[in-house]
């Protein structure tokens, strides 16, 4: 198979695990989901790498800050209670383009950021979703821009993947108290489980090792353009799974906002453009 067919794996199998696990928060509620979500995530990531625990003062800081962020970006999910899928995604994606364009100020970068947020403006402009989704969306957004450069930071620990399987272990720790407030004895049924192993298969194991195979083949450059059509994604997997059929000037402000993260990727071909993480 083509490498380049790995990310495009990547990017729809997140995508369509986040739209089941928003049809799944009408029975476990998105907190609930989430909990799932990361605890799945967790123990397959125990089970499969079988870490050795990390020593209390090298690296621990590190491991809790990213598995804090990782929790961020599951913010998503109490999002899309707000907002559909396409424009959650869309959202979310602004945190990583605008860590790369901090990065330097030529003025491509204020044409991209100019590009973008016309693609917000758009979708500002149908009405679509409520301004709580759209502010744990954007919170999503940058607690992804602090996923990335914690994680290149835990990458530097460690060249095992032990810094973010004890990661997601610390985010699945601090919404599991959350998630079971709210989903409650919903969280022990037979097909809520199932379902929510689904979700955590599709949208976080089936990714990160897709991510990983295409990082072997691909430059990071290429795969980052690659992820930057999650939104597009997502607009199919909300319209196909969810029925969230979206108007043409909302697939205007995706491909926006797509076209803004792959030219922040292009052009900051020699940093660490806006990757995108899975957990």
């Amino acid at each position: 198979m083509p490498p380049w067919t790995f990310v495009l794996g990547s990017v729809i199998s997140v995508q369509f695990g986040q739209s089941f696990g928003k049809q799944l928060s009408g029975e476990a509620g998105p907190l609930g989901v989430a909990a799932l979500r990361l605890t799945v995530a967790a123990l397959v990531l125990l089970a499969v790498h079988r870490p050795a625990l990390p020593r209390p003062r090298s690296g621990l800081g590190s491991i809790l800050g990213l598995g804090t962020a990782i929790a961020g970006m599951n913010l998503i999910y109490p999002a899309l209670a707000h907002l559909p899928l396409g424009m959650a995604a869309t959202l979310q994606l602004l945190g990583p383009i605008t860590l790369a364009l901090l990065s330097s100020r030529r003025p491509v970068d204020a044409a991209l950021a100019a590009l973008a947020g016309s693609g917000v403006w758009l979708f500002h402009g149908t009405g679509a979703g409520t301004p709580l989704g759209v502010l744990l969306a954007l919170a999503s957004g940058a607690a992804m821009a602090i996923y990335l450069l914690l994680s290149e930071r835990a990458g530097r620990l460690s060249e095992t993947s032990a810094p973010l399987t004890f990661a997601v272990c610390w985010a699945a720790a601090l919404y599991l108290p959350f998630g079971i407030a709210e989903g409650g004895a919903a969280l022990l049924d037979p097909g809520v489980l199932l379902a929510g192993a689904a979700v955590a298969v599709l949208s976080a194991v089936i990714p990160y090792s897709l991510d990983l195979a295409a990082l072997r083949r691909l430059p990071p450059r290429v795969v980052g353009v690659l992820e930057s059509l999650e939104p597009a994604a997502a607009g199919l997997a909300g319209t196909v799974v969810l029925a969230e059929l979206l108007r043409p000037v909302e697939w205007i402000a995706i491909a926006c906002v797509c076209a803004a993260s792959a030219g922040a990727v292009i052009t900051h071909s020699g940093r660490s453009g806006p990757r995108f993480g899975v957990c």
